[in-house]
């Protein structure tokens, strides 16, 4: 698969987990084609922290209103019932625990549902954001990212990088499989079979619990 190939491969098996009436914040970047492959009979509400709820489509050149952007800055529609409001507002929400599923890419996680993914020393990057009060305030965390960075694996024994959150994250999503964290550690539950598990587990540092995984859906 290309780049983008793999970015859909994981957007759209995120796309799973959502349901029907959830609130789901998506994190810029891969996060937000999740949008995109959301079932139709599946009603969610998407949620941006800089102060939007009931977010559409991306709108067509012609369409922009550059008043209306979600917190990567990103031109969106609102959706009818769609408002926005203040960033005290929308805060209030995250951290009231209104959000039901936040969807984030990440540099790196680890074993432990820790999360580093804003920032590397000596490298301008966009910063901290709305994370770490999404991966606090929100009942489910989910990581979705390519498996490596330039052949190196992203999902570590313990991140090296600074900590967004520290065991906050539930599920990891990549090209490769789907990783639940739980209290005994890393769970390799669905995995690719254009790789084996051989090559999962070369491509990953933390220790992976392997017990019956099921294939992933392949539909790009």
């Amino acid at each position: 698969m290309d780049k983008m190939a793999v970015k859909n491969f994981i957007a759209r098996r995120v796309a799973r987990e959502l349901h029907d009436g959830d609130v789901v914040n998506l994190g810029i970047g891969l996060p937000t084609l999740v949008g995109n492959f959301v079932p139709d009979d599946v009603e969610i509400f998407l949620q941006s922290e800089n102060g939007l709820i009931g977010l559409g489509p991306k709108p067509d050149d012609n369409a922009i209103d550059k008043d209306i952007t979600n917190a990567g800055g990103q031109p969106v529609t609102l959706l009818p019932g769609g408002m926005y409001f203040d960033s005290a507002t929308s805060f209030g929400i995250i951290r009231g625990g209104h959000v039901d599923v936040t969807v984030l890419g990440s540099l790196q996680v680890d074993e432990t549902g820790s999360l580093a993914n804003w920032i590397i020393p000596g490298k301008m990057v966009p910063g901290m954001g709305g994370a770490m009060d999404l991966v606090t305030g929100a009942k489910k965390v989910i990581i979705a990212m390519t498996h490596t960075n330039k052949g190196k694996p992203k999902i570590l024994k313990r991140c090296t990088l600074p900590l967004t959150a520290k065991n906050q994250v539930d599920l990891i999503i990549t090209e490769m499989g789907v990783f639940d964290v739980r209290e005994d550690g890393l769970h390799l539950i669905e995995y690719n079979p254009e790789f084996s598990i051989d090559e999962i587990v070369e491509a990953t540092e933390a220790t992976l619990i392997i017990n019956h995984p099921k294939p992933m859906e392949m539909e790009v």
